[in-house]
């Protein structure tokens, strides 16, 4: 069970929450990535398509910028966050705010010039179609 404590009194416990932090943002997962980018993304592909959701709550789709630039995908934006109230003291801030970029290899049977991008509750939905020529057919045998 994870416990944080709002006011932490003893700073060895601190201390260890943070290292403890740390290794996980810095620690490769399962799949050889790193963990905590922002936007979380999921990746994956069809036979006619590659699919990509990028999960931005309350980021303005019109500060998104999504470009593809030699077979590499760059979804880039930036994140505002509504102000404290004054005189308010903040005890835990673990939402990100400011610029964010993330970077895609797309594979090489992807047509550019068919990309789209919708933009629904917080949910970035990239898709690429695959080029007419890569994608696979059956041959009749006669």
């Amino acid at each position: 069970m994870y416990y944080r404590t709002f006011f932490p009194r003893d700073i060895f416990a601190e201390m260890e929450r943070l290292q403890r932090d740390m290794q996980q943002a810095y620690d490769p997962s399962i799949r050889g990535g790193l963990r905590g980018g922002f936007p979380a993304m999921n990746v994956g592909s069809t036979p006619k398509s590659v699919e990509i959701y990028a999960f931005a709550p309350g980021v303005d789709p019109a500060s998104v910028d999504v470009q593809i630039e030699k077979g590499v995908l760059t979804v880039a934006g930036d994140r505002t966050l509504p102000a404290l109230p004054e005189k308010a003291t903040l005890h835990i801030d673990e939402r990100f705010s400011g610029r964010f970029r993330r970077v895609v290899t797309l594979p090489d049977d992807i047509d550019p010039n068919s990309a789209s991008a919708k933009y629904r509750d917080g949910v970035l939905h990239i898709s690429i179609a695959r080029k007419e020529t890569a994608v696979p057919r059956r041959i009749s045998i006669q």
